[in-house]
């Protein structure tokens, strides 16, 4: 509700058109009416709003990223091409993504959090506490809905959110939210450039050239090769076990990850279904 307002009010100032698409994820009972509310609320801000029903599917990251699939995949559908989706990410939602990177285990790209733009998709919330968007509210008058899903223990964004954080700020100081948030600002700028020398790697993997390149460098290759070749929800021990074919050959007869079997045939590592070669 707080981006919405503020939405509309830049939006006005710079002449451009404004709508809101509501996405009932249908995870709840009262799902349906909460979005209906939800609607009447931006359509008292003059804002246009529809909603959009989506059918979450449990996948391996588990509720919380199937649903975030969902909503993404309905947001992108619903927009036209030269339309921009803003999103409500606060600073508060950075820190707790960095430290669910953190505790991933899951390299500086994690760290580095979520972007304040990509693709179509900007936040322009990312550096504002959540806080100072409920004191927005209150101070325009505006009622919100906070999800239950928020206070359950069995998300592991929630324990963040709720235990972790708070103990944080006690026991270390305040500021560790923006503090986590500069981390991430500094992480992408690591991650992106190290991701577009990978990125320039247009050579077949080849194992004795690709154990001359910088550790930092070859990982990744090795993650958008298995990203290309059809490897799904596979993580940094499947892409070090293929590394291993290349920096600790020792006659290894395969690597399987999720999807594929990596081979090294002479000094080519090459990639096949899983099905293909059983």
């Amino acid at each position: 509700m707080a981006l919405a307002a503020a939405a509309k009010i830049v939006a006005g100032q710079k002449g451009l058109a404004l709508r809101a698409v509501v996405i009932d994820h249908g995870l709840q009972a009262a799902a349906a009416q909460v979005a209906e509310l939800t609607c009447r609320r931006l359509e008292a801000l003059n804002i246009e709003a529809v909603i959009v029903a989506v059918e979450v599917l449990p996948c391996g990251e588990g509720l919380e990223a199937a649903a975030r699939d969902a909503r993404y995949a309905a947001l992108t559908a619903a927009a036209s091409p030269d339309e921009v989706i803003l999103l409500g990410h606060t600073l508060d939602d950075q820190a707790e993504t960095v430290l669910l990177g953190l505790v991933r285990g899951s390299g500086i790209r994690s760290l580095s959090g979520m972007p304040v733009s990509r693709g179509q998709f900007l936040r322009p919330l990312l550096e504002i506490e959540r806080a100072t968007t409920r004191q927005a509210c209150i101070e325009l008058g505006l009622k919100w809905w906070d999800d239950p899903h928020n206070q359950l223990d069995c998300f592991t964004r929630v324990r963040i959110r709720n235990r972790v954080l708070p103990v944080l700020e006690s026991e270390i100081g305040p500021g560790i939210t923006a503090a986590l948030s500069r981390t991430a600002a500094l992480a992408r700028i690591d991650a992106d450039y190290l991701d577009s020398l990978a990125a320039a790697w247009d050579k077949e993997m080849d194992a004795k050239e690709l154990e001359k390149l910088p550790d930092a460098i070859r990982l990744r290759v090795i993650r958008d090769w298995l990203q290309r070749c059809g490897a799904r929800d596979f993580g940094a021990t499947h892409i070090m076990s293929v590394d291993a074919l290349i920096t600790d050959w020792h006659g290894q007869k395969h690597v399987a990850v999720p999807g594929l079997t990596i081979r090294r045939e002479s000094h080519i590592l090459t990639a096949a279904p899983n099905n293909a070669l059983q």
